[in-house]
């Protein structure tokens, strides 16, 4: 990996065990991250796409180190996360934050809002009350909200304004990288797209590095820069955002392609459906993990595991076959 990362994964794996009886004893393992190395660099939006259950999620968690890897490591400005002792990990926190899907899961309901954006100011900083009262008043103005409605509690606010909340929230403590965890995917679609903007707009304006997880491909397409896919816990292809929607090169990025609806009045082309279930990442299928679905599938894909490698310029595959 390059220094002009902000982020670095490399080779990340995690994986959980399977156990059973009554001495727990351990018959297996869900390969949740198998073998993940990216990178983002600073002021960039890297989104992340995959379907339910391919890994975005915990990707994203052991990326913070809030939970740990089984293998591989992680580095934030040149400094290993894995290897941080208490203090150091504790600089790291604020850093680098995240916003969660379920905007009012996230915020807990017995607090004020005040007290909840308030709150990393309190664990982390040494500021007296009126200090934090005033970057309260500040954080609210920046992220849209009425700051007269600062003593009310969560469930008084709509889910595109509790979304805000838990981005005032995240950004308190002016932090450089935040993950953005399925953060619109709660929301209608007209809310969505004000936030989107409110995200940009906070990225412009605060130099913000953002890992922005969602489960299609046209929620990120208009946020991120680069662009990268998941299937069952492999990275399968990595793009610049324009780059990907012109021409995807993995047959799973192309599937994901033709879910995105179009307009009307837009060329239509053809929804590719794929067949069977998404297999378990508990008994990941041999070869290829996609090869049991891929429309193009060849006995190689069968056998031999394709490796995620660069075919050009900031453009990289994990396929024997990719799509011309």
């Amino acid at each position: 990996m390059s220094s002009e990362y902000l982020v670095e994964a490399s080779h990340l794996k995690k994986y959980f065990p399977i156990k059973t009886g009554l001495l727990n004893r351990v018959v297996g393992h869900v390969k949740a991250v198998d073998d993940v190395s990216f990178g983002i660099r600073a002021g960039e939006t890297f989104g992340l796409v995959g379907e339910s259950g391919c890994g975005k999620s915990t990707l994203a968690r052991v990326m913070l180190n809030l939970k740990k890897a089984s293998e591989g490591e992680v580095r934030f400005g040149g400094r290993s996360i894995q290897r941080a002792r208490s203090r150091e990990l504790r600089e790291l926190r604020e850093e680098m934050q995240i916003i969660f899907q379920d905007p009012f899961g996230s915020l807990n309901p017995r607090f004020l809002v005040r007290d909840l954006i308030g709150e990393p100011l309190r664990v982390h900083r040494k500021m007296t009350s009126k200090e934090i009262d005033d970057r309260v008043v500040e954080l609210m103005e920046l992220v849209g909200l009425d700051v007269s409605r600062r003593n009310r509690y969560p469930h008084e606010f709509s889910g595109g304004q509790r979304q805000r909340i838990g981005i005032a929230r995240a950004i308190a403590l002016n932090p450089s990288f935040i993950v953005a965890d399925e953060a619109v995917s709660a929301l209608d679609v007209s809310v969505q797209s004000q936030v989107l903007n409110l995200m940009m707009k906070l990225q412009k304006e605060l130099g913000l590095t953002y890992l922005f997880i969602a489960h299609g491909l046209h929620v990120v397409r208009h946020i991120s820069d680069r662009i990268g896919v998941m299937y069952l816990g492999k990275m399968v292809e990595i793009a610049r955002s324009e780059a990907l929607f012109d021409h995807p090169l993995h047959p799973y990025t192309a599937v994901l392609l033709s879910a995105i609806p179009q307009p009307s009045l837009q060329k239509k082309t053809g929804r590719i459906i794929l067949q069977g279930d998404v297999p378990s990442p508990a008994n990941p299928p041999s070869g290829c993990r996609f090869h049991p679905r891929c429309p193009s599938a060849k006995d190689r894909c069968r056998m031999e595991e394709p490796l995620l490698r660069e075919l050009a310029s900031e453009r990289q595959v994990a396929c024997h076959f990719p799509l011309e």
